[in-house]
């Protein structure tokens, strides 16, 4: 009985850590890859140890001949003329009916995912997530975004179940 009650028990918690909107994570429909390289600003981030003391940052992907994605992050140093800090990895998508869902690396063996959950039509901003929801990046073409946009994304991100508490806002030049 005691060993049905501890179950019980941990059911009862694992259930209460679910998200209230159980839905999995969705990607866009289909993502035009010629379109999506080129530079993109952070914007706002849920921020990642890796990124620690990053601000300025950005990310800069291009098409490499074995058609996987070259990918250079950029970043200052706590300051917006700080130390320039840079990251080579690649990517590739695993999902090649909507080119929306990638693994990312920037050494191996680790990998993680990166699956493009919102996008412009016009491809000038992007929002990039984890199907289990630990990572976030609001990315746009230019340092910064309009307001309302960026408001309209937030709740867009909140309605697929992130905790928009975790969002960090990431310091960009002015334009």
């Amino acid at each position: 009985m005691r060993y049905i009650l501890v179950l019980t028990g941990l059911l009862i918690a694992l259930v209460s850590q679910l998200r209230a909107d159980d839905r999995p994570l969705q990607a866009v429909p289909y993502v035009d890859l010629n379109r999506y390289i080129g530079t993109w600003y952070e914007i706002a981030t849920i921020p990642q140890r890796f990124q620690k003391d990053c601000v300025a940052v950005t990310a800069t992907y291009t098409l490499r001949d074995d058609g996987a994605i070259a990918v250079l992050n950029k970043c200052r140093k706590k300051t917006l003329d700080g130390e320039l800090k840079e990251a080579k990895g690649k990517a590739w998508v695993v999902d090649k009916k909507t080119n929306a869902k990638l693994k990312v690396q920037f050494f191996w063996p680790f990998k993680g995912d990166y699956w493009i959950i919102e996008l412009d039509a016009d491809y000038q901003y992007a929002v990039v997530g984890h199907p289990g929801l630990k990572y976030l990046w609001i990315l746009c073409r230019t340092p910064q975004i309009e307001e309302s946009l960026y408001q309209d994304l937030l709740q867009r991100i909140a309605s697929k179940g992130y905790d928009l508490s975790l969002i960090k806002r990431t310091l960009q030049p002015s334009e």
